[in-house]
């Protein structure tokens, strides 16, 4: 799964690929994109950077969504190939979105 994501201060993120193991993102009920974020966000002010810790040395293998509203949720997985995260500059994970996001 790709995630591609323009929070350009996140630990995870390498020139704009998410390489995180999984994701969460977080939105329980989100009526727009808006309403839901990365929960897996961290900034790399404090973490550094964490993108060669990923098990398979590649971009994202599971993208978990509590955004239960989503027509790309199915169990609490998406079903997306790809997926766009928005929030540059963001300082919590509250602060970025899911641009995926499809109700």
């Amino acid at each position: 799964m790709k995630i591609n994501c323009s929070v350009n201060n996140c630990s995870h993120n390498n020139s704009g690929t998410c390489f995180a193991n999984r994701i969460n993102i977080g939105g329980e009920g989100a009526k727009n994109n808006a309403d839901t974020c990365c929960a897996s966000f961290l900034s790399e002010k404090t973490y550094g950077s964490l993108t060669n810790n990923t098990n398979s040395n590649s971009a994202c293998d599971a993208l978990v969504c509590k955004a239960s509203t989503c027509n790309y949720n199915s169990n609490n997985l998406c079903t997306l190939d790809s997926i766009n995260v928005s929030g540059n500059g963001s300082n919590l994970y509250t602060e970025t979105n899911c641009e995926s996001f499809s109700s």
